[in-house]
């Protein structure tokens, strides 16, 4: 497949914007040290801004080589369900009804594990929280599992280390754990209907196993550092978040389950989302902050992610395909940290007669690889952006994230390829 100008032009600029996810940090630092242009350091810093920042120039490029009508037809080709949809879930999710809802489910549950006190509570939100995101879909278990992260562990002054294993440990099962079901994992939906793959195929073929790499990954992680948990009190209830009507948590959370039913359709979830709103605002005292600047830099993200990816298939579809069912297992998992593990199945979903080996191989390798970066899989920006706060110039280092993400993604990939 000969490359256009353009397509080479989009494969420098998503390199370029890969290499950016990894100076983030570079440019936060800047901000505090050079403060004459800290507000264009700080930009230059979000890594939600970043691919939006690299998909801006390549249009600016296509508007100057192929002309306005050309590039403004690629743009409107694209499929931005995605990123409105993890806006919209990230929001209602993100609400005080429904964090305390999930909060208390968190604890009734760990009242029954055998860990004392806030071991139990972190082992429950690290495997329970990923394995509902097979129904809830994982945007919506990452914001879930993220805030109760963020109030009950990381505001109370984590170290470095377990910060970065949490984050690693939780991506890898957020992206393992959306894979009981064929709706809720974005590289599972792309390939769901095509290949026939139903409930029962993913719960026998997929589920058990998630579960299994989850509760291991969970429980490692817990075990490694129990004594740093176990010197954290348990968190309390405010006599604020108590005082959410009953009715009110059962408006939102129908609305959280309208927008996961209509996920793909765009005008209906958009429409329930800004109902939401109206009922959000006039239950403004239930409410804390919305997180709308959080989702609309996630959606941000994510579009910019489309947009650049969208120009990749001239060379990332024949490397897939070139490889042998056993061998696209290991290249999936590596190539999902490098692009959004769904743009993967879908570059395979569009080739016929591949066997079923290849298609479990393929599906398996890009999930089991979608923690090991922030662009891997769809909901890990979600996380990355509530949870950066808590982290030294309010970054997280992809290096970082990438090395804490090494030994849950071997767990993963030992289920996925001999259980």
């Amino acid at each position: 497949m000969t490359p256009t100008l353009i397509e080479l032009i989009g494969a420098a600029l998503f390199a370029i914007a890969i290499l950016h996810t990894f100076a983030t940090r570079f440019f936060e630092h800047l901000a505090h040290t050079r403060p004459t242009h800290a507000g264009l350091w700080h930009l230059l810093g979000e890594v939600e801004v970043v691919f939006g920042f690299w998909a801006m120039v390549l249009m600016i490029a296509m508007f100057a080589i192929i002309g306005a009508s050309a590039a403004t037809e690629y743009i409107e080709s694209r499929n931005f369900t995605e990123p409105m949809f993890v806006f919209a879930i990230m929001v209602i999710a993100g609400t005080r009804p429904i964090l305390r809802t999930a909060t208390a489910a968190v604890g009734l549950i760990a009242r029954a594990a055998p860990l004392p006190g806030s071991m139990a509570s972190y082992f429950t939100v690290m495997a329970l929280v990923p394995l509902l995101g097979s129904f809830i879909t994982e945007p919506a278990a990452m914001t879930l599992a993220a805030l109760i992260l963020r109030d009950q562990f990381f505001s109370r002054g984590l170290s470095t280390r377990l910060k970065y294993a949490t984050l690693g440990v939780l991506f890898v099962n957020i992206s393992i754990g959306g894979t009981l079901t064929p709706f809720a994992a974005p590289p599972v939906l792309m390939v769901a209907g095509k290949w026939g793959w139903d409930i029962n195929f993913m719960l026998a073929e997929f589920g058990w196993k998630a579960a299994i790499a989850v509760s291991i990954n969970a429980l490692g992680v817990t075990l490694a550092f129990r004594r740093e948990l176990a010197a954290i009190a348990t968190a309390k209830a405010s006599s604020a978040d108590e005082a959410v009507p009953p009715f009110l948590t059962l408006v939102h959370i129908a609305f959280l389950c309208g927008v996961v039913v209509f996920a793909h359709h765009p005008p209906l979830f958009l429409g329930l989302f800004l109902f939401f709103l109206g009922i959000s605002h006039a239950y403004a005292r239930h409410q804390d902050r919305l997180i709308l600047k959080e989702g609309l830099l996630v959606a941000f993200f994510l579009a910019g992610l489309v947009v650049l990816g969208g120009l990749q298939q001239w060379w990332l579809q024949p490397l897939l395909m070139s490889m042998s069912s056993d061998a696209v297992f290991i290249g999936a998992t590596a190539l999902t940290a490098l692009t959004d593990n769904a743009a993967l199945t879908y570059l395979g979903s569009l080739v016929e007669g591949l066997s079923d080996d290849f298609k479990y191989a393929l599906v398996a390798g890009a999930v089991t690889g979608g923690g090991l970066t922030i662009i891997a899989n769809a909901p890990n920006p979600a996380g990355t952006s509530i949870l950066k706060g808590s982290f030294d110039d309010e970054a997280v280092n992809p290096g970082g994230l990438l090395l804490a993400a090494l030994l849950p993604t071997l767990v993963a990939g030992l289920a996925f390829r001999f259980l």
